[in-house]
């Protein structure tokens, strides 16, 4: 397929999906290069052995994994030109996603409560590992989050159809990947970790 072929709005569309695709590359490189540095890392002599991941990890966990399947949905409601249901599965996805947030930020809490903290005397390399790849990860659901309210918003101004839903491509591209990136760094920090 000739990539210069198409009218302006379909080079357009393929652009953006280049640049996205570049984007979640980059983000597959940096994450890679801090497991990596995990596993360096896992042969220090502070390194904590004991550690079991918070409960609530695995309920994110979960929580993202549903909000794949309702992301999948509204894509799927909209190519049949199901407007009312591509409405709630977005709905249901953002709450999701501040859902997904919340969970994290109880398993930070969980982990504090054990007498771990991401800096100080109280802490250590292996929790410090943990909070800047969990913490990553938040900031790029939160960016998601986002994207999805300029999604929502160009839906209910209408914006989107059948034939014509390039936004809504993209956030379920970039909103799969990130749940796919969570289920890859969960497995790898409580097998691993």
């Amino acid at each position: 397929m000739d990539l210069t072929q198409g009218t302006l709005e379909e080079k357009r569309g393929r652009a953006k999906k280049m640049m996205l695709w570049f984007g979640i590359l980059s983000l597959i490189m940096s994450f890679a290069g801090w497991t990596s540095a995990f596993v360096v890392s896992s042969t220090r002599p502070d390194w904590a052995t004991d550690f079991q991941l918070p409960q609530a990890f695995i309920y994110s966990t979960i929580v993202i994994l549903i909000s794949s399947m309702t992301i999948w949905m509204a894509k799927r409601s909209m190519s049949q030109s199901n407007r009312q249901m591509t409405t709630v599965w977005l709905l249901t996805t953002f709450v999701l996603g501040i859902a997904f947030i919340s969970t994290q930020f109880m398993g930070f809490q969980q982990i504090i409560d054990l007498g771990y903290n991401f800096t100080g005397p109280t802490s250590n390399v292996t929790m410090s590992y943990i909070y800047l790849i969990a913490v990553v990860h938040i900031i790029h659901v939160a960016v998601g989050l986002f994207s999805l309210l300029v999604v929502i918003y160009n839906h209910f101004k209408q914006k989107y159809t059948a034939n014509q839903m390039l936004g809504l491509e993209l956030i379920a591209t970039y909103w799969h990947f990130v749940d796919l990136l969570w289920v890859y760094l969960f497995l790898f920090l409580y097998f691993v970790g």
